[in-house]
C-alpha cells in the first residue's frame, strides 16, 4: 500500500518549521499525520499510472506525495500563497506534478488541463472542510472527464452526501449530487489523525460518476437544479406550495404532477433524485404546450 512520508506529526512538525509555517484556522488547515488514513484514501482512489488526479488544498504535500507515486500526473489547486515554496520543492523532485496558485472555486477546467497535460479523470483530496461541499459539486458539474472522487469532508458533509430520500440529512445538495454520482466507499477519520486535531469528525468518501442513462431521461443539470432548489426551498411545505412559492406557475405544477404520477401533497426529501428529472421534464413540456 502507497503511503506518505509527511503522514506522521515529527515530519509534518519539522516541514513546518523548515519553511516558517503556521497553520491557519482561516484557510480550514489541519494537516493529515496518520499514515494508514492515507494508505485507506490510496486503496479507495484505485489509481494506476495512466490516470490525471486534481487534488484541492494539498497543503504541504501530505497525500500529493502519495499520489505521485501511483499516478501519471498530478495537478494540485492552493490557495495559500506561503505554501507555494513547497510545492515548488515538490515539484522540482517529481516531473509528474504541477499545481496552480489560486481559489478552486475560480480556477476554470481550462487552467486545470492545461496544467495537468490533458483533462483530469480522477479528484482525490483532504478538501478544506470550508468549501468541502461546493467543490465536490462544483466540479462534477464543470469536469466531466472526471469520472470518481475520493475526498475527506467533514462528517457532516459526508452524511449529507450519503443521505437517501426520507433521511433528515437528505436534501437538495444530496439530489443533486446523486444524479451525478453514487457512493461507493467510505469510512471515518476521527480528529487525532489530525494536527491540529479539528473539532469535528471527518470522514473519507468515494463518488463514482452516473451516466445520464441511468436516470432514463436526457436531463438537463441546471433545469434539475431549478426544479430541486424549489421544491427543498420550503421544507415544511408541499411540494406544490413550495415550489410555486418560487415561482412555478400552478397550472404547470398541475399538469407536471398528473404527468409524473407524483403527489403535490408529497414534501421534498420523499423524492428519489430521479422523480425530479422527472419532474423537471413534465414541467417543460408543460410550459411549452
Amino acid at each position: 500500500m502507497t503511503g506518505s512520508p509527511l503522514a506522521n506529526p515529527g515530519a509534518t512538525r519539522a516541514l513546518l518549521e523548515a519553511y516558517g509555517l503556521a497553520t491557519k484556522h482561516s484557510l480550514g488547515q489541519n494537516f493529515l499525520v496518520n499514515n494508514h488514513v492515507i494508505e485507506r484514501i490510496m486503496d479507495l482512489a484505485e489509481l494506476g499510472e495512466k490516470d490525471r488526479v486534481l487534488e484541492v488544498g494539498p497543503g504541504i504535500g501530505t497525500l500529493t506525495l502519495a499520489l505521485l507515486a501511483e499516478a501519471g500526473h498530478v495537478v494540485s489547486i492552493e490557495m495559500d500563497r506561503e505554501l507555494e515554496p513547497v510545492l515548488s520543492a515538490h515539484a522540482a523532485a517529481h516531473p509528474n506534478f504541477s499545481f496552480i496558485m489560486g481559489d478552486a472555486l475560480r480556477v476554470t477546467p481550462g487552467q486545470i488541463a492545461e496544467a495537468a497535460g490533458d483533462e483530469p479523470d480522477v479528484l482525490v483530496a483532504n478538501l478544506p472542510y470550508n468549501v468541502a461541499a461546493t467543490v465536490i459539486l462544483r466540479y462534477l458539474q464543470e469536469v466531466p472527464s472526471l469520472r470518481r472522487l475520493v475526498v475527506m469532508v467533514q462528517a457532516e458533509v459526508a452524511d449529507r452526501i450519503c443521505a437517501d430520500p426520507g433521511n433528515r440529512t437528505y436534501g437538495a445538495y444530496t439530489a443533486k449530487l446523486a444524479l451525478l454520482a453514487r457512493v461507493t466507499g467510505r469510512f471515518e477519520v476521527g480528529p487525532g489523525n489530525f494536527m491540529p486535531p479539528p473539532h469535528v469528525d471527518s470522514a473519507v468518501v468515494r463518488l463514482d460518476r452516473l451516466s445520464q442513462k441511468g436516470t432514463g431521461a436526457n436531463w438537463d443539470i441546471s433545469a434539475v437544479s431549478a426544479v430541486i432548489d424549489a421544491a427543498f426551498a420550503q421544507r415544511r411545505k408541499t411540494i406544490r406550495n413550495s415550489m410555486s412559492a418560487s415561482g412555478f406557475s400552478r397550472d404547470a405544477l398541475d399538469a407536471a404532477f398528473a404527468e409524473t404520477g407524483i403527489q403535490p401533497t408529497c414534501r421534498a426529501e420523499t423524492l428519489a433524485p430521479t422523480d425530479f428529472v422527472r419532474l423537471s421534464d413534465a414541467l417543460s413540456q408543460a410550459v411549452s404546450q
